[in-house]
């Protein structure tokens, strides 16, 4: 201000040595013109005077404008959610004031620092405004602005073809939208999971992308669900069919239910099961016995790679009732049974419990020259002794008990 006013003293002593120069101007002044001339200069004088009023005026209102009040006013418009660089300025037992710039210290509770006894005037670190407390302070988080700093950290990292993991804060016409860290995270529609029926009910949830595109100066990314899905599928499917083989035993989730039988997803590979797999007993649809969405163990019957395709069966890891019929049989012990079929060589013979078993023409007569039928007829009830039994390969070895002549 001191400045302005030196240097309009100088114009001014300029314009009076310019009226008053030259012998013939100051001559005139004092014979011909004198009064006139002398008017003149006072009010060239009075008009001075007032322009360094004026301005004396203008530099008091400048530093008005400038009042440190009026500036703490407009840039400590603190809103929730706003992250702040700030320092400890005093510590107390339920927490510290922090200041994180203008006149407005916030309150940091003890409970947002992990070590609070080491906690020491003068630290400085990032927190985020949460809400105002009950004494009307700003109250702040230092827990949620870590995570924010590890997030961006983290999204830092990533670069075309990373995967990470997001949770969906808004959805709308073009996609699915997110923050990671100060990262803006983007999956367009057209890039999002085709499982999804509605994108309305994605809001909260967890999902895994790849990124497609990333701008670290203007901290956006742009991912898709769909690419990363089929990345996994050809991944899961080389490792499929790299170890599939007959007589394995699968973990496999019941995709969707079919009158003859049902796709079976292993490991993300659609195999199937036929209903006459599902179960020894006879069963009318596949539903009596599997449940769509529900996971259960399967062993691999059939393999074709060329075709791509796999069979399974539910009963293959079941002990068939003919085999727990057998089980029950003890080597040397007599049971009834009845002729269910005659063969050129001896008889198929089943007992009372369901095992069956053959009885051979050499164990039915002590002739030689004799054939099956002249010594049982087919559903003739018998008596038959267990002479063998393989459990392994379901057999059994029967001797025909003859009425004592």
């Amino acid at each position: 201000m001191e400045n302005n006013i030196l240097s309009e003293e100088k114009d001014r002593k300029v314009a009076t040595n310019d009226t008053f120069k030259g012998d013939e101007r100051t001559e005139q002044v004092g014979q011909t013109g004198g009064s006139h001339t002398i008017a003149h200069a006072e009010n060239f004088f009075q008009n001075i005077e007032k322009q360094t009023q004026s301005k004396k005026s203008e530099n008091r209102a400048l530093d008005e404008k400038f009042d440190m009040s009026a500036i703490d006013k407009i840039f400590t418009n603190y809103k929730r959610g706003q992250m702040f660089d700030g320092v400890v300025v005093k510590k107390r037992e339920d927490g510290c004031i922090f200041n994180i710039g203008g006149k407005n210290d916030a309150f940091l509770p003890k409970e947002e620092v992990d070590d609070y006894d080491s906690l020491k005037m003068g630290d400085r670190f990032k927190v985020i405004i949460t809400n105002k407390n009950s004494d009307g302070m700003i109250e702040v988080s230092k827990s949620m602005a870590d995570g924010i700093v590890l997030a961006t950290q983290n999204a830092n990292r990533l670069k075309l073809g990373s995967k990470f993991t997001f949770v969906v804060t808004k959805v709308d016409e073009d996609g699915l939208h997110s923050r990671l860290g100060e990262y803006s995270i983007f999956i367009p529609i057209s890039e999002i999971s085709p499982k999804t029926r509605d994108i309305h009910k994605t809001v909260g949830k967890q999902f895994e992308a790849t990124v497609t595109e990333i701008d670290k100066f203007k901290k956006r990314i742009i991912a898709s669900i769909k690419l990363l899905e089929e990345k996994i599928k050809e991944t899961n499917e080389a490792l499929f069919w790299n170890s599939i083989f007959i007589n394995k035993v699968v973990r496999g989730k019941v995709k969707k239910i079919m009158p003859y039988g049902a796709f079976i997803d292993v490991g993300g590979v659609d195999c199937f099961i036929h209903i006459s797999n599902m179960s020894y007993s006879r069963i009318g649809k596949p539903d009596e016995v599997i449940k769509e969405g529900e996971e259960y163990n399967f062993k691999v019957i059939e393999v074709d790679r060329e075709n791509k395709k796999v069979a399974l069966s539910l009963k293959a890891l079941q002990e068939s009732p003919r085999l727990l019929a057998i089980k029950e049989l003890h080597v040397g012990a007599i049971y009834k049974g009845i002729v269910v079929k005659i063969l050129q060589f001896g008889a198929i013979i089943k007992l009372e419990n369901g095992a069956t078993g053959l009885l051979h023409v050499k164990n039915a007569t002590d002739s030689n020259n004799k054939h099956i039928y002249e010594i049982v007829k087919l559903d003739q009830q018998v008596e038959v002794e267990v002479l063998d039994k393989d459990e392994e390969n379901q057999r059994v070895s029967f001797r025909l008990v003859r009425d004592k002549e």
